[in-house]
């Protein structure tokens, strides 16, 4: 069982809501692992909550395709597939792809701003090398750059599922041969938001965000054909 330590559930949302959560964050970060079984009354206990919520979180966990009933075992936590990330990735990109003219009409001096500070940031970790602390910097940007279509709606679908990319992301940026070369086009990027270029900024960015899906999947395939060979 994951050394996974959760808190007394304390806040004043249904039950069922926090803890749907709670083990969802845990099966997308890893915490709890594909393959894990999931006891009923040993994570009842451990969340501080009875078996009829605890049910009910699972069965949405269930219509979320993180968990699986499978006879005479119970509740099983699914690996993720192949067609399950490039799902993920093809609807996130399909609605980033529907924020852009907002973001161009938006976009104010200080967004610019704010974004080639996170630029130069990111300019430092690259020359460092440091993979690890540029992938949630990369997300950053990128969520901020989003962010700036100020169309909730949307921005929810994407939030929705940029739980998982991040899972996914520090895969993919591992399979980006130049990192400097590739993060020219965080720039470019930045440079079409400025100059109000939405068709310069509709081509770069869908050839960005198809790149970085095809490196995860890339990634991937090399996994799993590891696991396989082990």
């Amino acid at each position: 069982m994951p050394q996974i330590t959760f808190q007394p559930m304390m806040e004043s949302r249904p039950i069922r809501d926090i803890a749907y959560e709670v083990l969802r964050h845990a099966i997308i970060t890893g915490e709890i692992p594909a393959g894990e079984r999931i006891v009923e009354t040993e994570y009842a206990s451990r969340l501080h909550i009875s078996r009829t919520p605890l049910r009910e979180a699972l069965r949405r966990l269930e219509r979320d395709g993180l968990v699986e009933y499978e006879m005479r075992r119970g509740v099983m936590v699914r690996a993720f597939t192949l067609e399950d990330v490039e799902e993920i990735y093809t609807i996130r990109n399909a609605m980033e792809m529907l924020t852009l003219p907002a973001i161009i009409e938006n976009a104010t001096p200080e967004d610019i701003a704010s974004l080639r500070r996170k630029l130069a940031d990111m300019d430092r970790l690259i020359a460092a090398n440091d993979v690890d602390t540029l992938s949630p910097l990369t997300r950053a940007f990128h969520a901020q750059l989003t962010s700036l279509c100020r169309q909730k709606r949307i921005l929810r679908v994407i939030d929705s599922q940029d739980e998982y990319i991040t899972r996914f992301s520090g895969m993919a940026i591992r399979q980006v041969s130049n990192l400097a070369e590739s993060h020219k086009e965080h720039y470019q990027l930045v440079d079409y938001v400025e100059k109000k270029d939405l068709e310069g900024f509709r081509t770069l960015m869908a050839h960005h965000i198809d790149d970085s899906k095809q490196m995860c999947l890339k990634a991937l395939k090399e996994q799993f054909k590891e696991q396989n060979r082990a």
